[in-house]
């Protein structure tokens, strides 16, 4: 087969090991730059230029999608499934799995546990909110914040008031959730990928921070899953329509708490934590659909 992997750097560890696994297995890998890709439309026959040649006879698509880029990056894996290419990673699931206030909605009428979580258009009655979201400490994160960065623990009510009086004046949008102490600075990482759990770990927050993202100085082990996360990872992933996602969950008194499921999860923590090939099990996934 020839699977396009859309990455905008071919030397990061996911993306090269997405094509080792894929050579390995005798397919042909091919590294495009969604962001360089011009997209041709036109009656029944949609076409994706890259460097001046079009891109023909691609088998399937994994799209690596950073959130920066998701408005254009969708863009070209829709421009893919109107050319009847399977994709890893659909687009409006994709496009659903970075609003994360949408997420949270999609969540919750699936009957998932999530922490307590306010949002509002700019509201200047932050006590209110604060008491919403059951009172400080609260966590206050940006809407379009990715590995840990926009977001802040708020330990007192002025604290958490002066953070979201700042964030409401810079017109930054910001959901406020209750802070689940129990927790205790770690959290866990379900990685799913055909309605199958392929590995899980354990993310620990470095001493004096509460984020546990490994961007941040976080660090990661190996765990077995209970039955409730193992589920509670496999129908967040159903009901956000995503074939492969990251699961991000807390641990908390009443059953895991979902955070976050992430459309374009990294592959270097889990593989290193867990010592499985999570990229070859994304191969098997397109070659079973394909």
């Amino acid at each position: 087969m020839k699977i396009v992997i859309l990455s905008r750097n071919p030397h990061l560890y996911s993306t090269k090991r997405l094509v080792q696994a894929g050579e390995k297995r005798k397919h042909e890998m091919v590294v495009v730059d969604h962001t360089k890709c011009d997209l041709i439309i036109e009656k029944k026959n949609p076409v994706i230029s890259y460097k001046g040649a079009k891109l023909e006879n691609v088998d399937a698509v994994i799209p690596r999608i950073g959130a920066s880029v998701t408005f254009y990056g969708t863009a070209v894996v829709r421009q893919f499934e109107m050319m009847k290419v399977f994709t890893a990673v659909e687009s409006q699931a994709l496009v659903r799995s970075r609003d994360k206030l949408r997420s949270f909605q999609i969540l919750s009428r699936a009957g998932l546990g999530l922490p307590k979580t306010v949002f509002t258009n700019y509201s200047k009655n932050v006590k209110d909110i604060i008491k919403g979201a059951g009172g400080t400490p609260v966590v206050i994160k940006l809407l379009e914040g990715t590995q840990g960065l926009g977001v802040v623990l708020a330990e007192t009510d002025n604290a958490a008031e002066s953070v979201l009086e700042a964030f409401n004046g810079l017109k930054a949008r910001v959901i406020v959730q209750e802070f689940v102490k129990e927790a205790k600075g770690a959290d866990i990482r379900a990685f799913v990928v055909d309605g199958v759990v392929v590995g899980a770990m354990k993310r620990q927050a470095k001493k004096g921070e509460f984020r546990s993202n490994l961007h941040r100085g976080g660090s990661a082990e190996i765990i077995e899953l209970s039955e409730d996360e193992e589920n509670a990872a496999l129908k967040a992933a159903r009901v956000m329509g995503l074939g492969i996602c990251g699961v991000d969950m807390l641990q908390s008194d009443h059953g895991p708490l979902i955070l976050e499921v992430n459309s374009s999860p990294g592959l270097e923590g889990i593989e290193s934590a867990t010592g499985k090939d999570i990229a070859k099990s994304i191969v098997r996934y397109i070659e079973r659909n394909v």
